[in-house]
């Protein structure tokens, strides 16, 4: 919830994570942390409040119900309790995604578009989202992930390693997946960070990095690993253009496995052929697979539809339509491997194929 506090004779909006520090109530003398917004650094426009002093705080929080510390060894530690420790398992304990899509994503902005280009394609299925720990661990701060459940983009939500709040808790990424395609019965699997993304301008110093990360646990794991491919023609900044080098580092010096690239049919022909051309320049198009004939539109049309409104970097999707195409296009590669693997079930065990 937002609370108002004094300092210094200026009022600020300050954000207090209810479940950690109580209720505040009209007149209470809170604990702010102030730091990222006196570094001018993008919280959204928050300080934190830390404590509540009196009887709607900590004695008021309600105890949690587990035992697994997440935020381990801070003042704020909670014990929630694990997935893994539960029936929410699975009834048969499966410990492979069965060649489930993964759409491994960068940013916090590109799973609506994702989950759109995959409902596009296929309305009924269920898609669950895996909030990693390398931005924002609370998963409260998500205006994003809310708007998604309210929308019907996403069914349920699994927070894993340091992340909390979801209607799952994970100890790390590996059972995070395993638990939304076998737990929630997930058709369709996003993962990805959440809001806060960090990065330094340098090969391997940006927290979307993870993106390998969930690539490779996806094939370690027996799914179909997507990365979601990040290219902007209006970014100022030319490194994350055609596409990003982020995107570049991810594919040619961290992922360990074959991973498919949708690159969006529909954006714009000298785009696309520039993004081609620096995948092939890196060989990429030898390591992983290139895949040019997906469409982005359908989805970015259910968006409208649906009335979600996601901006990346402050650019909505009339700004950066090319941004979002791409993602788009990724859940709809994601619906052609379902329907794909749903016709070689019904061709019989003959004419399957691994992918």
């Amino acid at each position: 919830m937002d609370s108002r506090d004094e300092m210094a004779g200026d009022e600020a909006w300050a954000l207090a994570y209810t479940a950690l520090t109580g209720l505040p109530a009209p007149g209470d003398r809170v604990l702010v942390n102030t730091t990222a917004l006196d570094l001018r650094l993008g919280t959204g426009g928050y300080h934190f409040v830390i404590a509540i002093e009196g009887p709607s705080g900590v004695d008021a929080v309600a105890p949690f119900p587990g035992h697994l510390m997440k935020l381990r060894y801070t003042p704020h530690q909670c014990a929630v309790l694990a997935a893994e420790e539960t029936e929410t398992r699975g009834a048969d304990e499966r410990d492979d995604l069965d060649l489930a899509p993964v759409v491994a994503c960068e940013l916090h902005s590109q799973p609506p578009a994702v989950a759109a280009g995959f409902l596009a394609r296929l309305p009924d299925a269920r898609i669950a989202y895996v909030m990693t720990d390398g931005a924002a661990l609370p998963l409260a701060f998500s205006r994003l992930v809310a708007l998604m459940r309210d929308r019907g983009l996403v069914h349920s939500v699994v927070t894993a390693g340091q992340s909390f709040g979801g209607d799952l808790e994970a100890i790390n990424i590996y059972s995070g997946l395993l638990m939304a395609r076998w737990a929630l019965q997930s058709d369709l699997i996003i993962i990805g960070q959440g809001p806060g993304n960090a990065g330094t301008g340098t090969r391997f110093g940006f927290s979307g990095l993870q993106q390998a990360d969930a690539a490779n646990a996806a094939a370690c794991l027996g799914g179909r690993p997507i990365i979601c491919l990040r290219a902007s023609a209006v970014d100022s900044r030319e490194r994350h253009q055609a596409p990003s080098h982020h995107t570049l580092t991810v594919l040619d010096r961290a992922v360990r496995c074959r991973c498919a690239v949708p690159i969006a049919r529909d954006a714009p022909g000298g785009r696309r052929r520039r993004i081609l051309a620096a995948l092939q320049q890196l060989q990429l198009h030898e390591r992983h697979d290139l895949l040019t004939e997906c469409r982005g539109s359908p989805g970015l049309d259910l968006l409208q539809e649906r009335d979600v409104s996601v901006t990346t970097m402050g650019r909505s999707v009339a700004d950066d339509r090319e941004f979002f195409l791409h993602a788009s296009a990724a859940g709809a590669a994601a619906a052609t491997m379902v329907e794909m693997r749903a016709q070689r079930a019904e061709a019989g065990p003959a004419t399957r194929r691994p992918f």
